[in-house]
């Protein structure tokens, strides 16, 4: 599956702007499209229609960051939404895909995973949202039906968004599964604007757009988003309802790789992460009774 170019994000922004968001009049006039015109947008962005045209049809070459910003602005983009659109603009209109390289967990955010213990659940995530390591609270918040070991194996190792949207049982752990479903996507779309060439990545994409319509019908919508904070509501199937908030801890030397940490929004759902804690414990603790005795 090809990344989304220059022309199709434009589009997609440009659909979603009123004349009447921006305080643009157009005195009843019948309209054919749902947003601005192109002429409309390249005006408001002080470029001529027919560049802006070249724009969209990716026909124009590398815009200037001069002009990304006005169009940006027009547009009412977000942050992200801007990085993206920058990120697009910037690279060549049919970037060549290759293999990258496999991932690995940086010590320092492996050791800083060690240091949280199992009080406190975590996951240490790839570029494509691949589970890099996780301790055995967060396997059992979120995956207890999968292998703890199978984020050591690059073959093996859970993908966060094809669970989410291939796996009933993860689907059904996530009370508020629509929410998040929009979040990952987004997600997805600012990371292969950031990473056009990875061809592990626009294979996920490819997968997911096949075998979950729901997927590629947000995927459609052209949506960007940078999911640093935010709140998952659990359904467990071991300890119950669990309401909690995750934050994203980067790291400077492998910006790619987050570690998510989760906890509780309220007294019920810390009791619940406390039960889960003292179930790995026990687990652990048995594991090491039967090494000692070999």
């Amino acid at each position: 599956m090809e990344l989304e170019s220059l022309g199709a994000f434009l589009k997609t922004r440009r659909d979603r702007i009123t004349p009447a968001a921006i305080g643009l009049h157009t005195y009843g006039v019948t309209r054919r499209v749902p947003g601005l015109r192109r002429e409309e947008l390249a005006q408001l962005a002080g470029v001529s229609a027919g560049y802006y045209t070249r724009l969209e049809q990716d026909q124009a070459g590398t815009a200037s960051e001069q002009v990304i910003d006005a169009i940006a602005r027009v547009l009412r983009l977000d942050q992200a939404e801007t990085a993206h659109l920058h990120n697009l603009a910037g690279r060549s209109s049919t970037p060549r895909l290759v293999a990258p390289a496999v991932e690995q967990a940086n010590p320092r955010v492996l050791a800083l995973l060690d240091a949280l213990g199992e009080t406190m659940p975590a996951v240490v995530l790839g570029r494509r949202g691949d589970v890099l390591a996780w301790n055995r609270t967060g396997h059992a918040l979120f995956a207890e039906h999968l292998d703890f070991d199978a984020p050591a194996d690059p073959d093996r190792r859970p993908s966060i968004p094809r669970q989410f949207f291939l796996d009933p049982l993860t689907r059904d752990l996530h009370r508020n599964w629509a929410e998040l479903a929009r979040i990952h996507v987004a997600y997805l779309r600012l990371t292969a604007g950031r990473h056009p060439t990875d061809a592990r990545l626009a294979e996920l994409i490819g997968e997911l757009a096949m075998r979950s319509g729901e997927f590629a019908t947000l995927w459609a919508e052209g949506e960007v988003a940078d999911c640093t904070v935010g709140r998952m509501q659990l359904h467990h199937p071991t300890v119950g309802g669990a309401d909690v908030d995750y934050q994203v801890w980067l790291q400077p030397d492998s910006p790619d790789h987050r570690l998510e940490v989760y906890t509780p929004r309220d007294a019920s759902s810390a009791d619940a992460l406390r039960l889960l804690a003292a179930g790995v414990s026990g687990v652990e603790a048995t594991a090491a009774g039967a090494l000692s005795r070999r």
